[in-house]
């Protein structure tokens, strides 16, 4: 990840935005899922979240200011049936993110936390017009990061919940 970030810095310059969006999800229940499996997912998720926020928070308050987002889902609020795997990585990423918007907002890094709640446009997601009524677009969700991106530190948002208009309950 530091050598990532270096090249990035050495052919694009200073990353003033960062964005983690992993999910990596392998369902079961408690009685189903092996450890490999649970490990696997925390990894991607919670851990691959830990480092790269540690080494673009190193670079950040170097500079004195940055914005980091983390992104989250419905899984990061509550837990469901089979989605364990989910739930936990997610739930790890927002404490992470809360933990570090209050040790990294002194020293003018922004961090914030963003719950997608809803699917985004796939070949798997189907065209119906239903399915386009239900979607997150992500030109949209874009948007709404780069708001978070420029928004002044007096009046940052450490946690912002998306979802659709014609959610499902």
């Amino acid at each position: 990840m530091k050598l990532l970030l270096e090249l990035v810095t050495k052919e694009m310059g200073f990353p003033e935005l960062v964005v983690y969006n992993v999910e990596h999800f392998i369902p079961g229940t408690i009685l189903e899922i092996e450890t490999p499996a649970f490990e696997e997912c925390w990894r991607a998720m919670t851990l691959g979240g830990f480092l790269v926020g540690r080494e673009t928070a190193r670079l950040m308050v170097s500079q004195g200011s940055g914005t980091i987002i983390y992104t989250g889902a419905t899984g990061a609020l509550r837990g469901h049936a089979e989605y364990i795997n989910m739930a936990v990585g997610k739930f790890g990423i927002r404490a992470l993110a809360q933990s570090m918007a209050r040790d990294l907002g002194p020293k003018g890094i922004h961090v914030a936390h963003v719950v997608l709640d809803g699917g985004i446009p796939s070949p798997r997601f189907g065209e119906g017009p239903r399915e386009r009524a239900s979607a997150m677009f992500p030109e949209h969700i874009a948007e709404t990061y780069y708001q978070l991106h420029i928004q002044h530190h007096s009046t940052w948002t450490q946690e912002l919940d998306l979802r659709t208009w014609v959610e499902e309950i």
